[in-house]
């Protein structure tokens, strides 16, 4: 599929979208047996925006060293797992949406072996995913530092985890986000310490398959509007008022005045309306999956809006 991807995802009635089940925070299953999570909320909006039904998403649970067969075979709209925006990922894998998540790779070790900094992990097992930014990223940090390491390579991250907690091996890394996520899944977490160094640059961002600009461009104005829905004070219980109000931009965004493209893109000039009506803006997003409604990750710093002195920022919308 190529060129007119937005009319095969309406004659199928929803988007198929790449995601994972094992991250909680990012994408996991309630009690219920439904996908949540910060990647699972950011296909929601794009359904809402497309099809006006959040609902209307058929999620792929993709290994991470399945996402770029999955995305050049073409088989999926869009994909929302994690995954680093890299230079080598742009070129062979798809296009790249705005960053939605500022991350940094990171380690975490028992608190028992009295480690306080990867520089101390000399001669270390270490547990990694494979098919991963992290797994290179592992290789350069340790060799560029002069450190022996055994890498304990698994194809899934919970496996990995889970295999760092049978003390198969000494530490564990992934992103620093991953590693809060995973910690509220072990029995004691506090006989874990995440160590102090970042080790890497990780922008995480939805991406979509090369081959249908108009479909990019879709999906990153939805994203947009999820991070200006949030800086002009839009939120799930006030788009009507905010349509019918007096802050111009606000009114643009929610298409009842002005215009953005919309049209141009075969959109309806208020699909942002029931984007934050039903899965909410960038902000809420966030608290509701990552912040206190969910794995407790501070928000303050990168992953704020430039208003706020943060880098969550996108193209404007007009």
């Amino acid at each position: 599929m190529s060129a007119n991807r937005l009319a095969a995802i309406k004659d199928r009635g929803n988007v198929v979208c790449a995601t994972g089940n094992d991250t909680p925070g990012f994408h996991s299953l309630n009690e219920a047996g439904l996908s949540v999570g910060f990647d699972v909320d950011l296909c929601r909006a794009v359904a809402a925006a497309v099809l006006d039904d959040a609902d209307a998403v058929d999620y792929r649970f993709t290994d991470l060293a399945e996402r770029g067969p999955a995305l050049q075979s073409g088989e999926i709209d869009l994909m929302n797992l994690t995954t680093t925006w890299t230079s080598n990922r742009d070129i062979n894998w798809g296009n790249f949406a705005p960053v939605m998540f500022y991350d940094g790779q990171g380690f975490m070790t028992y608190k028992d072996t009295g480690v306080e900094s990867a520089l101390e992990l000399e001669g270390a097992a270490i547990c990694v995913t494979s098919g991963t930014t992290t797994e290179l990223n592992l290789a350069d940090y340790f060799r560029q530092n002069a450190l022996d390491f055994t890498p304990t390579v698994f194809e899934q991250s919970d496996v990995a985890f889970d295999a760092y907690l049978a003390r198969q091996c000494d530490a564990f890394t992934t992103d620093r986000s991953g590693l809060a996520s995973l910690l509220t899944q072990a029995p004691n977490p506090e006989d874990h310490i995440i160590l102090p160094e970042i080790v890497s640059e990780e922008p995480l961002t939805p991406v979509v398959p090369h081959g249908d600009e108009v479909w990019f461009d879709i999906v990153k104005i939805v994203m947009a509007g999820l991070i200006y829905a949030e800086a002009y004070g839009i939120d799930s219980n006030n788009v009507d008022s905010m349509a019918a109000g007096d802050n111009v931009k606000a009114k643009r965004l929610l298409g009842s005045e002005g215009d953005f493209g919309q049209e141009a893109l075969g959109m309806k000039k208020s699909f942002m309306q029931d984007v934050i009506e039903q899965v909410g803006n960038y902000g809420e997003i966030y608290e509701r999956n990552l912040g206190a409604q969910g794995i407790g990750l501070p928000r303050k710093g990168r992953n704020d809006l430039w208003t706020n002195g943060g880098q969550i920022y996108a193209a404007p919308l007009r």
